[in-house]
């Protein structure tokens, strides 16, 4: 056998445009949004959870309430979490300048590979684009 297929990495880069910008500020601005929005709703949901425990006229159990803040509070945390990464994202785009490269993801390309090939050239290859369109292949 002289010659084998291989997969390899593959980085996808994108070249910073006011459109690309735009884009992806708008969509993190979204996503907060929906989050603050899901917060909200969890805790509404939290509060009627705490009145149909005291709907019966006894003072809930103290150990009932603790498990209904936890699991509300688990829920609200990762929003917030969310929110806050979410806004730092933000914020670093925001300082972001035309020109600047941002890595948008990674893929998986096939190599053919043969007797005598250099396997550290198929290593760290990545398409650039702009606007979405191909303007680079680098290795």
């Amino acid at each position: 056998m002289d010659k084998v297929l291989v997969k390899f990495p593959l980085t996808i880069k994108a070249k910073m445009t006011d459109k690309l910008k735009a884009k992806m500020l708008d969509e993190l601005e979204k996503g907060m949004q929906q989050a603050e929005l899901e917060i909200s709703q969890i805790n509404i949901e939290e509060n009627k959870a705490i009145q149909q425990e005291s709907a019966n006229g006894q003072e809930p159990a103290q150990e009932t309430m603790a498990m209904i803040h936890q699991h509300f509070g688990v829920e609200r945390q990762k929003r917030q979490e969310y929110v806050a990464k979410a806004q730092a994202r933000h914020d670093e785009l925001e300082k972001l300048g035309p020109g600047a490269e941002i890595v948008q993801g990674t893929t998986e390309r096939f190599v053919e590979l043969k007797v005598g090939d250099n396997i550290r050239d198929q290593f760290n290859v990545e398409v650039v684009v702009e606007d979405d369109k191909i303007i680079a292949i680098r290795s």
